[in-house]
């Protein structure tokens, strides 16, 4: 009984997740009532409020949740790894609703009064990790930081990601980080590894 209440749970948290996301992105924080977020999910106001304290805290999850729509699709590993990220995240910022929610309430949190970093640095420290890795295996040039190649590329693909939303919708997005790995590998990685690695556009088709 205990394990039913716990699917049932979690299933009713992704629903509110899912319609909050629908919502946000359609219409920004401020268009996407509590109301209509559990109209859309088929819920109701105690089921919101039992697993979410307010609007604002269901905006914070949909921000942070940005790795788990992109993270499980992915199983290389070191440099491959953090550029496959970004392709999938180019791709499916076209198409999935959880992530451009994620995406559009990180950028104009302060608007509705929140100032978190967390889905940054969250991105920050996935990053970290798979560039540590790389290290590891002798791929990064000896003076790379993963700490500040990690902080760069989150800063680096907020920017384009706005910029391409500007001038196209966001339907150039896929080339305009193939580009950006195209000028930045070099200064990264040795030159065996930048001819290995693999930033064809197509890699952010996985589903």
């Amino acid at each position: 009984m205990t394990d039913l209440k716990q699917e049932r749970a979690v299933r009713t948290r992704n629903l509110l997740l899912r319609a909050a996301a629908e919502l946000f992105d359609e219409e920004g924080y401020e268009g996407a009532s509590v109301t209509r977020i559990v109209e859309r999910a088929g819920l109701t106001l105690g089921a919101m409020y039992f697993h979410f304290a307010s609007k604002q805290d269901l905006a914070r999850e949909v921000m942070n949740a940005q790795p788990d729509v992109i993270e499980p699709l992915l199983n290389s590993v070191g440099l491959q790894r953090l550029v496959d990220i970004t392709m999938v995240w180019a791709h499916r910022l076209q198409t999935d609703p959880l992530l451009r929610a994620g995406v559009r309430l990180a950028v104009e949190q302060g608007r509705f009064g929140m100032q978190d970093s967390a889905s940054f640095e969250g991105w920050r420290d996935i990053m970290v990790g798979h560039l540590e890795v790389a290290r590891d295996e002798g791929d990064l040039r000896e003076e790379v930081s993963p700490q500040e190649v990690a902080q760069f590329i989150v800063g680096a693909c907020t920017g384009v990601q706005l910029y391409s939303q500007l001038v196209s919708g966001r339907k150039d997005l896929m080339e305009r980080t193939y580009v950006m790995w195209r000028l930045l590998l070099p200064g990264l990685a040795v030159p065996e590894v930048v001819a290995a690695i693999v930033i064809d556009c197509n890699r952010g088709t996985a589903s």
